[in-house]
């Protein structure tokens, strides 16, 4: 379960002072795809930075699992994002040098699981969206942008997260391949019981969500 409680961030441009995200209170379930949606600028990427860690609130709580993530120390930070949160980014954020595999390893590799059973979840999460066999050995620039987005899903899902962070996730796709990442997402949710958070442009996206957050100005409408 995340709650989201009187979330604020404020930042200073000059002499004014921005509130970028203002006075947010939301909550989700487990296993829920959600959306949040709203024009350039309303606080969507600062919102789903706030969820994921990567920026701390001005005021506010953010209550996972019933754990204050807003008052946690750095290093229980850092212990949180790799362990709670997987990230799903608009253009991918492969390592190029790094094959499908060894990209889905990754996140493993930093909350110390063996080597032999990184690379064994690696495959099989790589198997359950899409990845063949051989396209698993290949490196980013030998996949379309649909696969790199499905290795990227897959690198998501490495460390059994609670919350999926999806960042535009279907910007750079044409409508039917962001057809199929969506499905994917959505089934992903009702199957593995992860929640998944989508920021998009996209209303036809926004329809297929359990719940979606409409931002204006940094404020839920």
């Amino acid at each position: 379960m995340l709650k989201v409680k009187n979330l604020s961030k404020e930042f200073l441009s000059g002499d004014t002072k921005v509130k970028a995200v203002h006075s947010i209170n939301m909550e989700i379930s487990d296993g829920i795809f959600s959306t949040i949606i709203g024009k350039s600028g309303s606080g969507k990427s600062t919102l789903l930075a706030l969820i994921g860690a990567l920026d701390k609130p001005t005021s506010g709580e953010i209550l996972v699992d019933g754990q204050d993530v807003s008052k946690m120390g750095d290093r229980k930070l850092i212990r949180y994002r790799a362990e709670k949160i997987g990230f799903v980014f608009q253009n991918y954020n492969l390592i190029p040098n790094l094959t499908a595999v060894e990209n889905v390893m990754l996140p493993m590799e930093f909350i110390g699981v063996r080597s032999s059973e990184q690379k064994s979840r690696a495959m099989k999460l790589l198997d359950e969206v899409g990845i063949t066999k051989d396209k698993q050995l290949r490196k980013p620039s030998r996949l379309s942008g649909g696969e790199q987005q499905r290795v990227a899903i897959a690198r998501a899902l490495a460390n059994k997260p609670k919350i999926i962070l999806a960042d535009e996730p279907t910007g750079n796709l044409d409508s039917a391949t962001g057809k199929i990442i969506i499905d994917l997402l959505k089934d992903l949710a009702k199957v593995e019981k992860t929640t998944i958070i989508a920021v998009t442009h996209d209303q036809g996206i926004a329809n297929q969500a359990k719940i979606t957050f409409h931002l204006k100005d940094g404020k839920l409408i």
